[in-house]
């Protein structure tokens, strides 16, 4: 194919430095790494600027409300250690993920996974990605569910809800998912998903700055004193920490379509994504959690909805998180879709009955956990105490010791790269230790969501 013939010709030119001795000839490549490449056979036409976009409106989701309620439980500094560290490995797993996809010639995760492990491998790629991405779906559709009914009401001047249907938050989902998320979704490469990903962002900037202005005279007392407090309530800290920087399902898509694609450019691509996100978090978290102190719940959002209800500023911030947190939902199904279609339909060339039925699937799935899942800190702690460690920290490793075969077992790459999915192991089964101890011990687990 024409991009293996790319693939073939380009690979010194990549940052990689192998002789032209080195490369497999086409006819050499598995059957697996030729469907990978027909599946991406169109050229990448999207640009830097509209990849960073999507890569950050990957990144930031709901997450950001979750996090004041992590600082709350760490205090200040602990938070910011925690911050910085996950940044960084992220950034790290994403080398990790590109040095791999690079050596082979392969960018799709699920194949990657193929290439590694043989088919068990590809399914448990697919697997991790799909149950990551659909609790991330879930957890912006939580946001809807709980804010749109508020919003709907403040805007009609209601102090309580009058029971009519447009005030219901499960029904509003459902018009959303179909009449917003549906018809972007349907959309055939995630690169044209760049402007409303732009858009997105943009009233994320929003919330930022809004939050950093509501009594912000406070937050002076508050910081000499968090600055000095450690609580060690950290079941879900770390969890939700790991969740708001998983882009990884979305690397790679995003690579495929990337115009002039090299190993640099993405890897540029993550870092300003990253960064920003970084930044955009931190600010959050401080001015959310410094406003409200320890009486900052689960979700942001809902602990300024007690101040007033019916406040100008407020009901903005919630209109713009709400457009915000819809418009990132077709962004991460992309990656579901296509670790699906790898898995079920590898030979298969496109088909839009596929695109458009996988994509009914997934929403209705994520309405289904919506409506019935009461507690938005179930979302977050699970997922992000399974999946971000596979995505982060284990698969990128793994991947990386068995497809670079350069490079000897001993070398200090390979020996990072095993600390890194040792690491993985250890952070998962010390967040379920956690979030099982708190289930069975806590008392005070309603507090701290809807």
């Amino acid at each position: 194919s024409s991009f293996i013939n790319e693939f073939t010709n380009g690979m010194q030119h990549q940052n990689y430095n192998l002789p032209r001795s080195m490369v497999a000839p086409p006819h050499l490549f598995p059957s697996y790494c030729l469907c990978a490449c027909c599946f991406f056979q169109f050229e990448g036409k999207t640009s830097f600027g509209m990849s960073v976009f999507n890569l950050s409106n990957a990144i930031m989701g709901s997450g950001i409300l979750g996090l004041s309620y992590a600082m709350a439980n760490t205090g200040i500094i602990l938070f910011l250690v925690l911050l910085t560290s996950i940044a960084v490995l992220s950034l790290y797993s994403v080398h990790l993920l590109l040095r791999s996809a690079g050596v082979v010639g392969i960018r799709a995760y699920e194949q990657l996974g193929k290439r590694a492990f043989g088919h068990p491998g590809k399914i448990l790629a697919a697997v991790v990605i799909t149950m990551h991405n659909i609790g991330a779906m879930s957890s912006y559709l939580f946001i809807v569910k709980y804010e749109l009914p508020l919003v709907i009401q403040a805007f009609l001047g209601l102090q309580h809800s009058s029971g009519e249907w447009f005030l219901n938050g499960n029904y509003l989902i459902i018009i959303v998912s179909v009449f917003i998320i549906l018809p972007l979704a349907l959309m055939r490469r995630l690169g044209y998903l760049g402007y409303t990903s732009g858009f997105s962002l943009t009233c994320m900037v929003f919330f930022l700055i809004s939050v950093s202005s509501l009594n912000a005279v406070d937050c002076v007392w508050a910081f000499l004193i968090s600055v000095t407090l450690v609580i060690f309530q950290t079941a879900y800290t770390v969890p939700i920490l790991a969740f708001a920087f998983v882009c990884h399902p979305e690397v790679l898509p995003i690579y495929t379509e990337l115009r002039n694609p090299t190993k640099r450019r993405m890897q540029a691509i993550a870092n300003v994504s990253i960064l920003g996100m970084f930044v955009m978090y931190l600010l959050t978290a401080i001015f959310g959690y410094l406003t409200f102190y320890l009486n900052t719940e689960a979700e942001l959002l809902h602990t300024y909805s007690k101040v007033d209800p019916l406040d100008r500023l407020i009901l903005c911030v919630r209109l713009a998180v709400l457009v915000a947190v819809t418009l990132t939902v077709p962004v991460v199904l992309f990656p579901i879709r296509r670790a699906l279609l790898q898995l079920l339909f590898p030979d298969k060339p496109f088909h839009w009955l596929r695109h458009i039925s996988i994509a009914l699937c997934l929403l209705f799935i994520a309405n289904l956990l919506v409506i019935f899942v009461p507690n938005i800190r179930d979302i977050f702690g699970i997922i992000g105490a399974t999946s971000a460690p596979s995505l982060i920290f284990i698969l990128p490793g793994l991947f990386y010791i068995r497809i670079v075969s350069t490079e000897p077992m001993k070398s200090r790459p390979k020996i990072q790269a095993a600390c890194f999915t040792a690491l993985g192991f250890i952070f998962m089964s010390m967040s379920l230790t956690f979030i099982t101890l708190d289930w069975v011990y806590g008392e005070n687990r309603s507090g701290g969501g809807h």
